[in-house]
């Protein structure tokens, strides 16, 4: 098992399960965060710091596709290993629905 981080997470962003990770499997994308599947323990104490519940289990069900987009986008966006701050909007943007093809960044953080 591992954790995922879902469609919520986009334009929201927040980064307190970052800095809670005790192995640093988190990766940044532009508007979004990402778990390294491999390097993930399945602790699960990232899951409830999420302040959208963007994080998950990948044993729940409908997960596969964000599964797939955690590997690929870890493989290539930078290792986050602090908290930052989150958009000034990211309120505006938990619960928004279509997220993903509505509102994703390929794209590494613009630091």
């Amino acid at each position: 098992m591992t954790y995922v981080v879902t469609d919520n997470c986009i334009k929201c962003k927040y980064t307190d399960c970052v800095e809670v990770c005790p192995v640093d499997c988190f990766y940044e994308g532009e508007n979004m965060l990402v778990i390294h599947p491999d390097e993930c323990i399945d602790c699960g104490v990232c899951e409830p710091e999420c302040p959208a519940g963007a994080i998950k289990p990948d044993t729940e069900s409908d997960l596969s596709k964000w599964l797939a987009l955690n590997a690929e986008y870890a493989a290539i966006w930078p290792n986050i290993t602090t908290k930052i701050e989150p958009p000034a909007d990211a309120k505006d943007y938990d619960g928004v629905a279509d997220k993903l093809t509505k509102f994703f960044s390929p794209n590494p953080p613009k630091n």
